[in-house]
C-alpha cells in the first residue's frame, strides 16, 4: 500500500520536520503512524516531500525528508462546470472527479437545479465541495489540490464567459451528434466540460453555451446521472491526453 498524503502549507526547507494541527492529528491519532513509518508531504502546488517518521506525540508526528519531487501543471488543463444537484449528488461527483484527475470545478446554477445555493447556504455548500475535494485530493495522492472556484451559483451567462475563453468547450447532452471520443482537443490551454444537473440540460441553455464556441458531445446510448458523467467524460479526455 502506498504512504498516505498530507496536505501542508508550505512544503519543509530541512530534513527535520514536525506536521501538526489537524493533519497531525490524523497522522498520530486517526492513521496511528508509528516509528519507521513513510508519509508524503503536499502542497496542493504539484511540490511533493517523502518523509519517515521518527517520533509520535500527541497530535503530531516528527519527521526526517527522505525526497522531493515537482509535478508540474497538467496541460491542458480540465475543467468542469458541474450543475448543483440536489442531496449528495453533488459531492459524489466532486469526489470522483478529483480522483480521476480534474483540475478545477465550477458549481453552476442551471436553470433545472432543484438545489439552490444562495447567501450563506451557497457559501457552506461550496465550502463542502472545496473539503471534499480535498479529502479526495489526499486519497488519491494528488500532488495538485483541485480548485473549486467561481461564484457559489455561478450562473449561465457565468459559464458561457468563461467557455469564450477555453481552448475547447464541451457540453454533455445525450442528443448530441458528435462523440467525444472523437472531438478534436487541442494541445495545450483549457478544456471546459459542462454537466447538466438531474433534470438536464435546457434548449435555451445548450444554445447559449454553442453560440460561446462550445459543442454539445455524447457518451454512449446510456443517459448517465449528474454524479457520473462528469467523472466518465474526464476519463476519456484523460486516456485521450495520455493522462493515463
Amino acid at each position: 500500500m502506498s504512504a498516505p498524503l498530507f496536505l501542508v502549507d508550505e512544503l519543509p526547507v530541512g530534513s527535520a520536520y514536525t506536521l501538526d494541527g489537524p493533519e497531525g492529528h490524523h497522522a498520530a491519532t486517526v492513521q496511528r503512524l508509528r516509528v519507521g513509518e513513510a508519509l508524503i508531504l503536499a502542497d496542493g502546488r504539484g511540490g511533493s516531500a517523502t518523509a519517515e517518521v521518527t517520533a509520535v506525540g500527541r497530535g503530531s508526528v516528527e519527521v526526517t525528508v527522505t525526497g522531493r519531487a515537482a509535478v508540474p501543471a497538467s496541460d491542458p488543463r480540465l475543467v468542469v462546470v458541474q450543475g448543483i444537484a440536489k442531496g449528495d449528488r453533488g459531492e459524489l461527483a466532486v469526489q470522483a472527479m478529483t480522483e480521476i484527475g480534474v483540475d478545477e470545478i465550477l458549481p453552476w446554477a442551471a436553470s433545472r437545479s432543484v438545489a439552490q445555493w444562495r447567501g450563506d447556504r451557497g457559501f457552506k455548500a461550496r465550502d463542502r465541495w472545496a473539503t471534499t475535494a480535498r479529502e479526495a485530493a489526499k486519497q488519491a495522492r494528488r500532488s495538485w489540490l483541485p480548485m473549486v472556484a467561481g461564484d457559489p451559483d455561478c450562473s449561465t451567462k457565468q459559464v458561457a464567459a468563461r467557455l469564450t475563453e477555453a481552448a475547447a468547450s464541451f457540453v454533455l447532452h445525450e442528443e448530441a451528434a458528435e462523440r467525444l471520443t472523437t472531438a478534436a482537443l487541442p494541445a495545450s490551454g483549457e478544456i471546459v466540460l459542462v454537466v447538466g444537473p438531474e433534470g438536464g440540460i435546457s434548449d435555451g441553455e445548450r444554445a447559449t453555451f454553442e453560440q460561446a464556441g462550445a459543442t454539445a458531445v455524447r457518451l454512449g446510448r446510456e443517459v448517465l446521472r449528474t454524479s457520473t458523467a462528469g467523472v466518465a467524460a474526464l476519463s476519456v479526455l484523460s486516456a485521450r491526453l495520455d493522462r493515463w
